[in-house]
């Protein structure tokens, strides 16, 4: 694993540049190529022989794409990272680099959707075995291991509801079993939490949201240690799932203000989700930043910060009050995904998995964005007497 004892802030301005990318400008230029040329056979058999770093066919990277990638290894403390063309990408290759038929994973039940959506699909019809284990279960994982487990899969917090796990316990039992880890870090992006640093073998990010940071781009992101980097980055190549310049390109650019903007999606988050608590018709808050949610102690024992994406659960069941609720807002617009510059709103659904944080009233899911916080509340405000 790459030490890096830079402040975090430098490492973002400066990683991923400088003349070896083929550029003097104060960004690294953008490397639209899928043939590279050589003088000599010679020339072109040396660069073959370096798949994993040479650039000679659109493919393998672009000196833009190598860019992103050393960028994300340094801010990970990572061995190496592999841009791809989206976040399930991302995941995918983690799986199918790590995995064989007749193997064994663990997932949380609080798993991204596509996560559960892949594993029914693709991982069944690949022998690939894999259960669904209590995300708040800690050092308790042991007793869901079999002898043919070869894989822990994380993500914390969770999806929709926010559960926080407790890595170091879980990561501490794989270990002493010879068993891989792998998390997903979309949420904290490596700003907030770098979860190589606490062991784990293979950290996923969802570049489409934080990193790029302006809903413009789709794109992945793994940072792996020495051991797994090699088996993920292979998988990747050999179903394509390579990264557009253009994307890494817009990667790039995100880095460079991420932890501004991280910072900004922080505190008017965690002021809009504390504002909430108070409010009637809201059953339930869900921020690990809060001090009532269940995973606030682990959350502060881990992590250096909380993202913009946190849910609420009304206390009104009637579906319908959740759509007059959600339908009357101006401000957050409703659409998928998270991670730019503008609020969101989205219904979540918890009814899919067992989660403890839950008690039955319909969630929301809600980004808080670059607007102004007063606004932001002005809106809530305005929605809010719908759900009583």
């Amino acid at each position: 694993m790459a030490e890096n004892n830079e402040d975090m802030r430098t490492t973002l301005v400066h990683a991923g540049r400088g003349p070896q990318y083929r550029g003097n400008t104060v960004s690294p230029p953008v490397h639209r190529a899928s043939t590279f040329l050589f003088d000599t056979l010679a020339e072109m058999d040396q660069a073959s022989k370096t798949p994993f770093r040479g650039v000679f066919y659109g493919r393998n990277g672009t000196p833009t794409s190598v860019a992103f990638e050393d960028a994300m290894a340094k801010i990970s403390n990572a061995h190496g990272a592999i841009a791809t063309a989206s976040g399930v990408s991302a995941i995918m290759g983690v799986m199918l680099g790590l995995l064989n038929s007749g193997d064994h994973v663990l997932i949380p039940d609080s798993v991204y959707d596509i996560v559960r959506r892949s594993a029914d699909g693709m991982l069944a019809r690949m022998g690939i075995e894999y259960e669904y284990y209590d995300p708040v279960v800690g050092a308790g994982i042991e007793s869901f291991l079999r002898p043919n487990t070869r894989l822990i899969y994380l993500e914390s917090p969770g999806s929709g509801t926010f559960e926080v796990q407790d890595v170091p316990a879980i990561v501490a039992v794989a270990k002493a079993r010879n068993i891989r880890t792998a998390i997903d870090n979309t949420w904290a992006t490596p700003v907030f939490f770098r979860p190589l640093e606490l062991g784990v073998d293979a950290v996923i990010e969802a570049g489409t949201k934080y990193i790029v940071g302006h809903s413009d781009a789709m794109l992945g992101v793994v940072a792996a240690n020495e051991a797994t980097y090699g088996p993920i980055r292979q998988a990747i190549r050999d179903f394509g799932a390579v990264v557009g310049t253009e994307e890494a390109n817009l990667g790039l650019r995100g880095l460079r203000t991420m932890e501004v903007r991280l910072q900004r999606h922080f505190a008017a988050a965690l002021e809009i989700a504390t504002w909430l608590e108070g409010q009637p018709g809201v059953e339930r808050v869900m921020h690990p930043a809060l001090p009532s949610f269940p995973g606030h102690t682990l959350w502060k024992r881990d992590f250096n910060g909380a993202s913009g994406l946190f849910s609420i659960e009304l206390a009104n069941r009637d579906p319908a009050a959740m759509t007059r609720f959600v339908d009357s807002l101006k401000l957050f617009k409703i659409g998928f995904s998270w991670g730019g510059f503008e609020s969101l709103v989205l219904p979540a659904h918890p009814e899919r998995r067992k989660v403890a944080v839950w008690t039955g009233g319909p969630v929301v899911r809600f980004h808080i964005g670059l607007e102004a916080i007063d606004d932001l509340k002005a809106d809530l405000a305005a929605a809010l007497p719908l759900i009583a």
